[in-house]
């Protein structure tokens, strides 16, 4: 008799517990709306932002922003923060190289990301003053206050080649995990690395 109260009253705290985080995640979390960071994170996932993270940006996290042409909530990933220099060259054979000069010193390095192969076929030159893009590759400084900021599906995201530099003011906060769908893994992972760029230099 004992044994069967005490296994209720576990499976009823489970149960409560189960159903408050369930609340928690609709309440907290943010729902994705479309696919401009596929396969990173999907339409409908819903993610959970680290509490105070807002206001801050490093390099490569995911980060929900407020920008675009209608101040809307973005999710993207960070690629370049104040003071490094930044550009995409584009080649009949590789259309869409990122290059990175951390800090705006030392060597030109290239963003290199797996969920970039076979999603980047569109071509095209960045940076323009704005961070936007520009008739040719040029590296750019990051100014003070400010960030580059791409999609993981980099041709269906509109992103710094179409808004400019991002605002860190108006960053709302790091992408902590995925809360939604249970069955994914709650990590993003799919981060980017640093390898060496033997091509030429933009200006």
């Amino acid at each position: 008799m004992r044994t069967g109260r005490v296994l209720g009253v576990l499976l009823g705290t489970g149960a409560l517990l189960c159903l408050l985080a369930g609340v928690a995640v609709t309440a907290l979390g943010v729902r994705v709306d479309g696919s401009s960071m596929d396969p990173t994170l999907r339409p409908g996932d819903r993610i959970l932002v680290s509490p105070g993270s807002e206001g801050r940006v490093r390099r490569f996290d995911v980060v929900l922003l407020r920008g675009g042409r209608q101040d809307a909530l973005m999710v993207k990933r960070v690629i370049g923060v104040p003071g490094d220099r930044v550009a995409i060259a584009s080649t009949g054979t590789e259309p869409f190289q990122v290059l990175l000069q951390e800090g705006g010193t030392g060597p030109v390095r290239r963003v290199v990301a797996a969920q970039w192969a076979d999603r980047a076929h569109r071509a095209g030159a960045c940076c323009s003053a704005e961070g936007a893009w520009s008739a040719r590759a040029e590296l750019r400084t990051v100014p003070e206050g400010r960030f580059f900021y791409l999609g993981d599906n980099p041709d269906l995201s509109d992103d710094s080649r179409q808004y400019g530099w991002g605002a860190i003011d108006r960053v709302e906060g790091r992408v902590g995990l995925r809360a939604y769908p249970v069955s994914a893994a709650p990590g993003l992972g799919n981060r980017p690395v640093l390898e060496e760029y033997a091509g030429p230099r933009p200006p």
